[in-house]
């Protein structure tokens, strides 16, 4: 799958529709991948109206991508299918618990991915937005989320109207450990976050917030002890209402 080398996030699309057709396989195909039980614990909610990307926008910090796209894709986390299966086979489900949910998020997120490199492979281009889970409670009134059902990941989706540079990544021995896990030393942190560091627009960033290096930009400004902690009140609180915990 030669996509995947050359993949990045487009925030910027053609005005150009992304066929029901093209969609619909794409959708289809994905439900080949990897599930738990072989339950498919995930939904998929298509909103192409503007009127429900407007609603959506603040979900996700009112990003332009969110109403630029032709198409944004909201993908579920879902145990009321299999629980309302059940219910009507007379058998008794008890799946309104927190690795029922764990299980469903895992399906969720494995469905997403494959469909992420199928879509890609047409020439589509799409931007994951992981704000999903920062405000769910709002999703799940605009997309009407029953119980049993909650947002895990969105990604808008079109043909690409731009050609951005590839983000960074880490080298391969950051994240491979043989046997068991290896933990970091000081000097390992230092060889594998070293080129990273000296990107110019990492040291532009580190510049622009005033600050000593970009790991103080990520847990001072962009993912923040106290925003961590509120959000994750915000998640139990959505989990609660949808009948996980």
């Amino acid at each position: 799958m030669e996509s995947i080398k050359n993949r990045r996030s487009i925030r910027k699309y053609a005005g150009r529709d992304v066929s029901e057709e093209l969609l619909t396989r794409l959708l289809q195909e994905a439900e080949r991948t990897q599930t738990m039980g072989n339950l498919q614990l995930y939904s998929v909610i298509v909103t192409r109206s503007e009127e429900k990307k407007r609603q959506l926008a603040p979900a996700h910090f009112n990003q332009p991508m969110v109403t630029g796209a032709p198409v944004v894709l909201t993908f579920c986390a879902d145990f009321r299918r299999t629980t309302r299966w059940a219910e009507e086979r007379k058998a008794v489900p008890g799946y309104d618990n927190f690795l029922s949910f764990v299980n469903a998020a895992s399906d969720t997120l494995l469905y997403t991915q494959t469909f992420c490199n199928l879509a890609e492979e047409e020439g589509l281009g799409y931007c994951y937005l992981g704000t999903t889970i920062y405000m769910p409670q709002h999703i799940i009134e605009v997309l009407q989320l029953p119980r049993l059902v909650i947002p895990i990941a969105t990604i808008t989706l079109g043909w690409p109207g731009e050609n951005p540079p590839q983000s960074d990544r880490l080298p391969i021995e950051a994240i491979v450990h043989n046997e068991t896990y290896t933990d970091y030393s000081a000097e390992s942190i230092n060889r594998f976050f070293a080129e990273k560091e000296a990107l110019p627009e990492n040291l532009e960033f580190v510049k622009i917030n005033s600050k000593e290096s970009l790991a103080q930009v990520f847990t001072d400004i962009r993912y923040t002890k106290k925003d961590n902690e509120a959000m994750s009140e915000t998640l139990k609180m959505a989990l609660q209402q949808q009948g996980f915990l």
